[in-house]
């Protein structure tokens, strides 16, 4: 089943990914695979990148993430850097339990492509601006874990597995003045389950990034997403930590991290949730 909406999502949205490169191509500089993202994830946004793992303080949940965006390729030329690449994310919420037992609760995957542009300016205020663009589907699976199997054998909360995916249109517009990062755009999903989920979500946001020291750097960044269930309602999300390592490439986090909000997993789209936790990620 995934496999198959994999096919056709890719089938869809090849074409734009052919026209991107036929059309900026000619007398550019190519990079192929190149080490860096043209586009740097936005540290405060949920849907990124990221391989590690975030523990709630106050209760015993925890995420489990493992994903990664490639570019595939970078064209530079006298207006900027183009970008073409790929993500392909999970995310899973576990439970920790006695003896060292993790049973996995819900998990949600996402793949697409995304397409980037980024432009250095001789400016002494704004020194970046660019945009990112991703294509991508994402669906919701609740996993065994979920079941409970210390009573008469129940879903957990009385909540059942239901169908959950969406298909969707992401734009994020940005411009940098010196260590800042700000972004804001919108999600438009062209589909999606279930039905009664609008299709209309914003989104704005900042990071911030300052070295220390050679291989240390400081980071932190607040993300806001405005989305439409059958009503309007806000989504936070804060960070902060440290990075050991490359600022744009390889290296270690470790932040803290504070969520308030409609749960990001897919399963739980509509429940409430607040949490402070510690975690860390490791960039490739």
């Amino acid at each position: 089943m995934l496999i198959e909406k994999c096919g056709v999502f890719m089938k869809k949205n090849i074409f734009i990914l052919l026209f991107f490169v036929a059309g900026i191509t000619a007398q550019n500089k190519i990079n192929y695979f190149p080490g860096e993202l043209n586009i740097q994830p936005f540290i405060g946004n949920t849907l990124e990148p990221k391989i590690g793992t975030v523990f709630q303080i106050a209760n015993n949940e925890l995420e489990l993430n493992i994903g990664n965006s490639l570019d595939i390729f970078q064209i530079e030329n006298k207006i900027g850097k183009f970008s073409a690449g790929v993500d392909f994310f999970t995310f899973t919420l576990l439970r920790s339990e006695s003896n060292f037992h993790f049973p996995v609760d819900a998990v949600d995957y996402l793949f697409g492509v995304n397409f980037g542009f980024k432009a250095n300016l001789e400016n002494n205020f704004i020194t970046e601006i660019g945009f990112r663009l991703r294509l991508s589907h994402i669906s919701a699976h609740f996993v065994d874990g979920h079941w409970d199997n210390t009573s008469t054998g129940t879903w957990r909360d009385g909540r059942m597995p239901m169908v959950y995916s969406r298909e969707f249109v992401e734009f994020l517009p940005f411009m940098k003045i010196k260590n800042f990062r700000f972004y804001a755009g919108f999600t438009y999903l062209y589909h999606v389950d279930p039905s009664t989920i609008k299709k209309d979500n914003y989104q704005a946001g900042f990071d911030f990034t300052y070295r220390l020291m050679d291989n240390l750097f400081l980071f932190s960044g607040y993300d806001l997403k405005i989305i439409h269930l059958s009503d309007y309602s806000a989504n936070h999300n804060i960070n902060i930590g440290f990075k050991f390592g490359k600022q744009k490439g390889r290296g270690i986090s470790f932040f803290y991290e504070y969520y308030s909000g409609k749960s990001y997993h897919g399963e739980y789209f509509n429940v409430e949730q607040k949490f402070s936790a510690f975690g860390f990620n490791i960039d490739l």
